[in-house]
């Protein structure tokens, strides 16, 4: 990318030296493809309920913890679990971001279904919340749906946004559920309150360790553990083997790596035109898998009209610290009982390469 060459060249002339020899090898060999498998299997398989979960393990989630368990056991039926070893307590104390993200798992899940004229239909929380999350049941009778299309093609783009504006022609083809504003007032006070609510989880330690800990540095790391936030790539792996982008180097304010890695996030969240939220009446888990329902339809629907979207939820993380920016985006743009379950940014972004994943055997309870 543009962005990693230029950080590359000013570590460069910044004084590090870098063997030329062998440097094109390394560079064109840091692709995880172990772990970028998944996306690649997806659909491979003979079994209907195994074709449509080798589609919905690439949903998005937070963290990219992948949380979803499943039990094969019962015929015609998906039992489908969160798996609690994979909880965020310090940046998702109620676990609330996770539910969503197993909104997506069950939409995508539905979704890849119907392109084998399978339609799913869910009994959500049917043990209550220490039970699975859902029971789903395949049925004959599904009309395929369109957005299936543009699944393998979906991503969460954590990158600058080209400086255009988004045309309302297109956000008119948006669902919707989704509410979204491109006004330059607004969508500059998003900008500070979505930077303010970053640095609060960045620069307080209990939570910044949350997300440190979930760092997979360079490409053994993540096809050895492919969940969590991928730090891939010949730019940021160059970094790790010369010693600049370490775990704690990432958990002191005053190291390089730390202050340019809040530089690069200030730069994306500034080349943003626009930003979409969803919110809810309510807040109970039935409201949370809905939410991730629609997340997952509306990302779906800004890839197949080009468009880019990226997830920017820190300021409706529920702790202590984060409560005033948890206020603020509530005053600002939802009513009284309202709750926003997702907020994110808009606009035209570059190509990026999809997250790893786990390989659908490893998610299987019984098979």
């Amino acid at each position: 990318m543009k962005r990693d060459r230029r950080n590359f060249l000013k570590i460069i002339g910044g004084g590090t030296i870098v063997a030329a020899s062998g440097i094109g090898v390394f560079i064109g060999t840091r692709t995880p493809y172990k772990a970028l498998e998944p996306w690649h299997l997806a659909g491979s398989y003979d079994d209907f309920r195994m074709k449509a979960l080798s589609y919905a393990l690439l949903a998005p989630n937070p963290h990219n913890r992948q949380p979803w368990e499943v039990d094969l056991s019962q015929d015609d039926k998906v039992v489908i679990y969160r798996d609690p070893t994979r909880n965020l307590p310090e940046t998702d104390p109620h676990d609330r971001q996770l539910t969503i993200g197993m909104g997506c798992f069950l939409e995508l899940l539905k979704i890849a279904a119907s392109q084998t004229g399978h339609l799913v239909t869910f009994e959500l929380f049917p043990q209550g919340e220490s039970g699975p999350v859902a029971i789903a049941t395949f049925n004959e009778g599904a009309t395929p749906d369109p957005l299936f299309a543009h699944v393998l093609n979906r991503r969460s783009c954590k990158e600058p946004f080209a400086p255009k504006p988004v045309e309302s022609a297109l956000l008119e083809k948006l669902p919707g559920f989704a509410m979204m504003v491109t006004d330059t007032g607004t969508v500059e006070t998003l900008r500070n309150l979505t930077w303010e609510a970053w640095k609060t989880e960045t620069y307080l330690p209990r939570t910044m360790k949350e997300s440190v800990d979930l760092f997979r540095i360079g490409k053994a790391e993540i096809n050895t553990n492919p969940d969590g936030i991928d730090l891939g790539g010949p730019f940021l792996e160059t970094l790790s083997v010369l010693g600049i982008l370490t775990r704690e180097a990432q958990m002191d304010p005053n190291s390089s790596a730390f202050t340019q890695g809040v530089e690069i996030y200030r730069e994306m969240l500034l080349a943003t035109p626009a930003y979409v939220w969803l919110k809810s009446a309510g807040n109970t888990r039935s409201d949370q898998i809905a939410a991730g329902g629609q997340w997952l339809r509306l990302n779906l629907a800004t890839t197949s009209l080009g468009l880019s979207l990226h997830p920017v939820s820190q300021a409706l993380q529920e702790y202590p610290e984060m409560a005033k920016h948890y206020q603020a985006i509530h005053t600002l743009l939802a009513k009284p009982g309202e709750t926003i379950q997702m907020l994110g940014r808009l606009g035209y972004g570059p190509q990026i390469p999809p997250s790893p994943r786990w390989p659908l055997e490893k998610k299987i309870r019984d098979a």
